[in-house]
């Protein structure tokens, strides 16, 4: 028996009202109603942050996710938010992310841990710290491989790594450095006080006591997925000293507060879902108001709407592991499977590959989720998604693979092609 029970659910719903109020919540119903990058701030300040993740087989998953939100989406309108216009960071919340520019004074407990973790885990040589904040004061934004002539030291994984490349990483960890560009996976780093405003850097913590902070930042985290289960272990990662009961305590006193709701689903009676009490009126709009028209949209695998995996089962009766990591021998599907989501439930998942010089996407493989007949709506509806992700992608054609070309219910894939080269 927990030692912090969480407080008793005040508020039932129907699990088809948690699916719409989940897809509704996360921008997904319908899909791409965002425009241009006053849409992708909007997005991430309601959602606190987009995980990052550098494996890019149609897009990083910074792009899917905001390809399924963001009407006409191009990557481009990201990196000038990142680092043209500085309005978001790359940095860290849960694990490596995309979060606000406006956010970095409540990142002060994390950039303090940072610093003091990679002083305690790794040895580095005292003078190449300030080594490298001198080459970059002189010579301007680096990478690792504008820095020479030093060793290499054991990393993180058992891997080694050169100097530079950790005297980066520690800097970049405590907030004296900052990401100025990505090329590819490679990083180029500036100095923080010349890429942000002094008043945001010398601005104190708004979070003064650790309660304070452990409030802030599971109530952010409650944000980022907007029906919350407190048993989601990977949902919580990187708040900090919040372990599975603290976790508890602060969910219990954030609801004392008022400032979240315990939900319990009707199918669901052992589980219970935390909702913020801002979102109400949502959940009250969505529980009201007539259903949209059913639309599609192809989901990234580390979407914030992907964040709980046994909530899509119990919510969305849909079973979805990212394989990447896993031998081919053991994959169920594929390395790199989208989910495709059409209206209130998940209908198909598939196996992309894009050639970046013949700019064509190819489906190498598609599953159909049990039970799902697709008809004409549905087709339309896949279509309009599918040229949307051509011009996300900035693809010419798309086309089947081998393993589906004669799949009868694929036929709508060639009319996906219609009008993408003019819209290019």
């Amino acid at each position: 028996m927990p030692s912090n029970p969480l407080p008793p659910p005040t508020l039932t719903l129907s699990t088809a009202n948690a699916r719409r109020f989940t897809l509704a919540y996360q921008r997904l119903w319908p899909p791409r109603r965002l425009e241009g990058k006053a849409g992708i701030m909007d997005f991430v300040r309601h959602v606190g942050c987009i995980q990052y993740d550098p494996l890019n087989v149609v897009g990083r998953n910074p792009d899917l996710v905001l390809q399924s939100r963001v009407s006409n989406y191009r990557p481009a309108m990201l990196e000038g938010l990142l680092y043209t216009d500085r309005e978001l960071l790359d940095g860290w919340d849960k694990m490596a992310a995309i979060y606000p520019t406006a956010d970095w004074p409540y990142f002060a407990r994390r950039r303090a841990f940072m610093e003091a973790w990679h002083s305690k885990r790794y040895e580095l040589p005292a003078a190449i710290l300030p080594e490298v904040v001198k080459a970059i004061r002189e010579r301007g934004p680096l990478s690792s491989i504008d820095l020479k002539g030093w060793d290499k030291v054991n990393w993180t994984w058992g891997n080694e790594v050169r100097l530079a490349r950790a005297a980066l990483e520690t800097l970049y960890g405590a907030g004296h450095l900052v990401v100025h560009r990505r090329t590819g996976t490679r990083r180029t780093f500036e100095l923080a006080e010349r890429a942000l405003p002094a008043d945001l850097l010398s601005a104190p913590d708004p979070n003064q006591t650790e309660e304070a902070y452990q409030n802030w930042h599971v109530l952010r985290r409650v944000g980022g997925l907007g029906l919350a289960n407190p048993r989601a272990a990977d949902h919580w990662l990187g708040i900090l000293g919040v372990k599975s009961e603290v976790r508890r305590a602060v969910l219990t006193r954030l609801v004392e507060r008022g400032d979240l709701v315990a939900v319990a689903m009707e199918d669901l009676p052992q589980h219970s879902f935390f909702i913020r009490t801002a979102d109400l009126p949502m959940l009250e709009e969505v529980q009201t108001s007539r259903s949209p028209t059913s639309e599609a949209a192809i989901i990234g695998p580390l979407d914030n709407f992907m964040w709980d995996r046994d909530r899509l089962r119990w919510v969305f009766d849909f079973d979805y592991v990212w394989e990447v990591y896993k031998p081919a021998a053991q994959r169920k599907y594929g390395y790199y499977v989208l989910p495709v989501i059409y209206g209130d439930r998940f209908v198909a998942r598939f196996d992309p590959a894009f050639d970046k010089k013949s700019r064509e996407l190819t489906i190498t493989n598609w599953w159909w989720e049990e039970g799902v007949q697709p008809d004409e709506a549905m087709q339309a509806a896949l279509i309009a998604c599918f040229r949307e992700f051509l011009y996300y992608l900035g693809a010419s054609r798309i086309r089947l693979g081998e393993n589906v070309a004669g799949d009868k219910t694929l036929r709508w894939v060639s009319n996906s092609n219609t009008d993408i080269v003019t819209k290019l």
